[in-house]
């Protein structure tokens, strides 16, 4: 389980997305994207990537809800 606390760069975080990484950073600096700011750079927790596919933004909410 711990890969689900895996800590992720920008870059990471958006092939994981498959996306940009100014998309990536556009949803954290919206809030879309649960992240912190470390220094200049911005930091992700795997499991806050992954809710954010599923729809659950980071909640307990299921992927049905």
């Amino acid at each position: 389980m711990a890969e689900e606390h895996e800590v992720l760069t920008t870059e990471e975080a958006a092939a994981l997305l498959r996306v940009s990484t100014k998309t990536v950073l556009a949803l954290a600096r919206d809030g879309s994207l649960p992240g912190e700011k470390v220094g200049r750079a911005w930091r992700f927790l795997r499991s806050d990537v992954l809710a954010v596919v599923r729809g659950s933004k980071g909640t307990a909410k299921s992927v049905g809800d």
